[in-house]
Order: structure tokens, then sequence, then C-alpha cells
């Protein structure tokens, strides 16, 4: 599901206008985007064709944050370019069982004490930055 350079003509005037020094064009984000929408696949499983894809994602989570992308589909889907159906339900934690990785907890790590109990006390190089002059 790409859009071509006749398409993307029709609905430019959604997308935010191009300033600076870019390495990807609108046209090639949105396909990018698309790529992603209709295969389901990670980020970093985009192909190399669409460029870096932490440039497409960061590009893609702005324009969700600023509105552009409901404008950009509502426009496709006037325009008949592409049939998007979004559809958001709820899910509830106690039915979404995530592993302890998954939420940022901290892993458990077995404490092996030394057979030399001083070598397991103090560590033995400490970092102090000392100021060596007084103004």
């Amino acid at each position: 599901m790409e859009i071509t350079e006749e398409q993307y003509a029709r609905i430019k005037d959604s997308l935010p206008v191009q300033r600076g020094n870019v390495s990807l064009t609108n046209l090639q984000v949105l396909n990018a985007i698309l790529y992603v929408t209709e295969q389901g696949c990670k980020w970093r499983g985009l192909p190399k064709r669409f460029g870096p894809w932490h440039t497409i994602y960061m590009r893609m989570n702005r324009w969700a944050k600023n509105g552009v992308l409901d404008r950009v589909f509502e426009q496709l889907q006037l325009e008949q370019i592409v049939r998007v159906r979004i559809e958001a339900f709820p899910l509830d934690s106690t039915s979404v069982k995530v592993h302890p990785d998954g939420t940022g907890a901290l892993k458990k790590t077995d404490h092996k004490p030394l057979e030399n109990p001083a070598a397991d006390g103090t560590p033995r190089f400490i970092w102090l930055p000392r100021m060596l002059e007084r103004l």
C-alpha cells in the first residue's frame, strides 16, 4: 500500500510544509507509515528502501501529537486513495499479561559473596571529585 506522486499531490495540503535540511520527503514518510500500518511490523522491521526507521518514527510521533495523522488519514479516505478503518478498544491490565522485563522491573541478581569477606566490603576504587583551588 503505497501512494503515488499524483495521489500525494491531492493530499499534500494536509501535511506540514517541510523546512530546513530534511533527509526524507513527506511522501516517503507517509508510505513508510502506510507500510507499517498494513504489515503490522515493528518500526525496526521497515525495509531499508524507506530510510532510517528512527527518523520515520520520530516524524510520525510528532505528526500524531499535532493531529496531522488524523487529517492525513481523513483526507486519504475522502479522496478514496486508501481505505483504512481505525478501531480503538480498551485493554484491561487483568487480561493482558506482561513479562516483568516489559514493565521496567529491575532484574534480580544473586549476591555471591567472595571467599574473602574483606574483599566483599567497600569498593576498591572510589571517585571523589575534589576542588584544587578556591577562588
